[in-house]
């Protein structure tokens, strides 16, 4: 796109007056300057960011010490990770291509110095490795606790919507669940997670490249990324689109690990309803994804299963060799139940 008359080009190199907060904000960039891109026409260093693009996609995702990670669980750069790769996962939901991240940070006094260099460190680490860039944000002092506040901003020519999935359709996932869910109960109770579990809960990927992938093959009618477990973020897919969602568990692609480490009830519990899996669930017509199910796996190294069906009516069930639906019986995470 033609750059409009009047707009400055980008200057890499972060002008700043002031230390304290600024100081800061200088040697987040001190290392690893920003660079110069065509959908970036300001970047970190003025009052706001300017990006351009063909339908501009935003979301934000807050990280809270204590609700989403503990400082004995994650170094500070798994907790930059984690907090941008769960914000750019719903680009990956609507198929959007990563412009950058905007980041908030709310720092206790002793956090200000090493701890936020790193917790910058790994926004830029997820957010470099899908194709994004740092664009700035904000920084100030906390009495605690530590807030990493991470904007998403993409472009969204032709996004994907939770709506738009019909009966008939296939339910697909991308990946492996309950990795991260069994990582985080082994953590609860002060016990070792598998690595793997562990790799899943402090750095999980954000499926990008893989949305992407499935646009372009134009197999897409209706998308979710999972962040609150299949049966509750399905469940939005279901409400958007004023469909059922029918699960068949003896499908689901639970995680090597999870498998091992669990009863098979606990290991499908944790699958459908332990949450942060970061993969993408989706609507396609029937015998729209097979053909292309070995080079996406050969592509990507990201598994692509079947797990169910869209109905008529509404909701999340069990479906049976029959048909006969049954209910799911696990509630997905919730921030805030019944009666607060």
């Amino acid at each position: 796109m033609e750059r409009e008359r009047g707009i400055p080009e980008p200057e890499p190199p972060l002008r700043l007056a002031g230390d304290g907060e600024f100081d800061l904000i200088r040697r987040f960039f001190a290392r690893s300057p920003p660079v110069p891109r065509p959908d970036v026409w300001v970047g970190p260093g003025d009052d706001c960011a300017v990006v351009v693009g063909g339908g501009i996609a935003l979301s934000t995702d807050m990280s809270v010490e204590g609700v989403h990670f503990r400082r004995d669980w994650l170094s500070f750069r798994e907790i930059g990770f984690r907090a941008a790769a769960a914000a750019l996962s719903d680009l990956a939901a609507m198929a959007a291509r990563p412009i950058g991240v905007l980041v908030s940070l709310a720092l206790p006094d002793g956090d200000a110095a090493g701890p936020a260099v790193e917790v910058m460190n790994g926004v830029r680490a997820v957010t470099e490795a899908v194709g994004g860039t740092v664009l700035g944000g904000d920084v100030t002092r906390s009495p605690g606790p530590l807030v990493v506040d991470v904007t998403v901003v993409g472009e969204a020519v032709r996004p994907v919507l939770r709506s738009g999935a019909e009966p008939g359709d296939e339910v697909w996932v991308t990946g492996e669940l309950g990795a991260s869910a069994l990582a985080v109960g082994r953590l609860l109770r002060g016990e070792t997670p598998p690595p793997g579990a562990r790799e899943r809960f402090a750095r999980p990927v954000p499926r990008v490249r893989e949305a992407l992938w499935l646009r372009e093959r134009g197999v897409l009618k209706a998308m979710v990324d999972l962040s609150d477990g299949l049966v509750g973020d399905a469940a939005h897919l279901s409400a958007a689109s004023g469909v059922a969602v029918l699960l068949v568990a003896e499908l689901l692609p639970v995680h090597p690990e999870v498998r091992e480490a669990v009863a098979p009830d606990e290991a499908v519990r944790l699958a459908v309803a332990g949450g942060e899996d970061y993969e993408l669930c989706f609507a396609a017509a029937v015998g729209a994804v097979e053909s292309h199910v070995a080079r996406f796996e050969r592509e990507t190294g990201v598994r692509l299963t079947p797990v169910g069906r869209i109905g008529g009516g509404d909701g999340v069930w069990w479906s049976g060799a029959d048909g006969h639906r049954t209910p799911i019986g696990f509630r997905a995470y919730q921030h805030f139940g019944e009666g607060t």
